[in-house]
């Protein structure tokens, strides 16, 4: 079977179109919850739990939000894009679990 316009070559291009805006969504709400959890810790509590400020998180996942919202793909984006990931995964991986454990004691 050849190429058909709009037949079932269209739906794959829907569907591709559509598990995008869900990865696009889910790594801006990744982001974004990142951000607001590090808003909520003061500076004493990333002190104490010997994680850098929270001026340094909060300006990295700030800065991956903005990124995350820029309408262009210039070239070298997607390495930032990705490395801005990692450093919204750390912080809920690593730093979030320490500033919490410091609430419970």
């Amino acid at each position: 079977m050849g190429f058909v316009p709009g037949g079932d070559n269209l739906l794959v291009f829907t569907i591709e179109g559509w598990i995008g805006i869900a990865v696009f969504a889910l790594l801006l709400i990744i982001k974004i919850f990142a951000l607001v959890c590090s808003l909520l810790y003061s500076n004493e509590s990333y002190l104490a739990a010997d994680k850098r400020n929270k001026a340094t998180w909060s300006v990295f996942l700030a800065v991956a939000v903005a990124i995350q919202l820029l309408p262009f793909n210039a070239p070298g984006m997607f390495l930032v894009q990705m490395g801005l990931l990692v450093a919204a995964c750390v912080f809920l991986a690593d730093v979030r679990p320490a500033l919490a454990n410091l609430r419970r004691r």
